[in-house]
């Protein structure tokens, strides 16, 4: 196939889902959801702070992404949504009769909600930063600053295209949901701050990608920050990777 033609193809499947995010109020409600969860709810703890010598724990960088913990829940609502509502009406079967090469429909998806991960991580690291550090003396500088900032950036793109492969790998709406939220905004956290399951709980996905937020080092974990961004990619590809094959074998 000429590799024009292909690439057309592409950008056709491309924008017949960026016309599906503007127009569904479902889908582009939840990334804004998420910003402003993010960037509110840390700009409300930073007000709360305002005026004290103390930041919110010993280490800025949790508290300038404590809104990420509520806005990754709408983060997750999106990139299930993204593909698991077509499951659950059977819309796939029409996206499917007008883009038939099921890789290019899931890559256009892919593309989308990795995309609109970047932009909400953009700029609710951007917001949460601005609204924190306005109030809450800090190191807003060094090596730590550059690599938080760069992971507040990336883990809502690597945790929008986790969940949407997640979903095409259940290959069902309600199932996703029932899993991916409870799991990622409850029991991730709490499994960390038990003893006997700490050690296995900080390489889920979540856990690994958030560590890449935190400026100082624990004690507890087993990996560099670095490394935890690299944990989270990992099951990012391996969740797409997933997806990919269980909806080329769906009928």
């Amino acid at each position: 196939m000429n590799p024009g033609s292909t690439l057309r193809h592409h950008l056709c499947a491309f924008n017949a889902e960026r016309i599906k995010l503007t127009t569904l109020h479902s889908l582009w409600i939840t990334p804004l959801l998420a910003f402003a969860l993010t960037v509110g709810t840390t700009t409300a703890i930073g007000a709360a702070l305002g005026g004290s010598e103390h930041n919110l724990t010993d280490d800025p960088g949790v508290g300038v992404f404590y809104g990420l913990n509520f806005g990754q829940a709408a983060l997750v609502c999106f990139a299930v949504l993204l593909i698991g509502q077509e499951f659950n009406t059977r819309m796939i079967d029409v996206s499917l009769t007008a883009v038939p090469r099921r890789g290019r429909l899931y890559g256009a998806k892919l593309t989308l909600g990795a995309l609109v991960g970047l932009g909400v991580g953009a700029a609710g690291t951007a917001g949460a930063f601005a609204g924190y550090a306005a109030t809450v003396p800090g190191g807003w500088g060094g090596p730590a600053f550059v690599r938080s900032a760069t992971a507040g950036v990336l883990y809502p793109t690597l945790l929008v295209v986790f969940c949407l492969g997640a979903t095409a790998l259940l290959g069902n709406l309600t199932a996703a949901m029932g899993l991916l939220v409870p799991v990622v905004f409850l029991l991730s956290p709490l499994l960390g701050g038990v003893a006997g399951v700490r050690q296995v709980s900080q390489f889920l996905p979540d856990r690994a990608g958030q560590y890449a937020l935190h400026y100082a080092d624990d004690p507890q974990v087993s990996y560099g920050h670095w490394t935890g961004l690299l944990i989270m990619a990992l099951w990012a590809g391996a969740a797409a990777y997933g997806g990919l094959l269980a909806l080329r074998r769906a009928k």
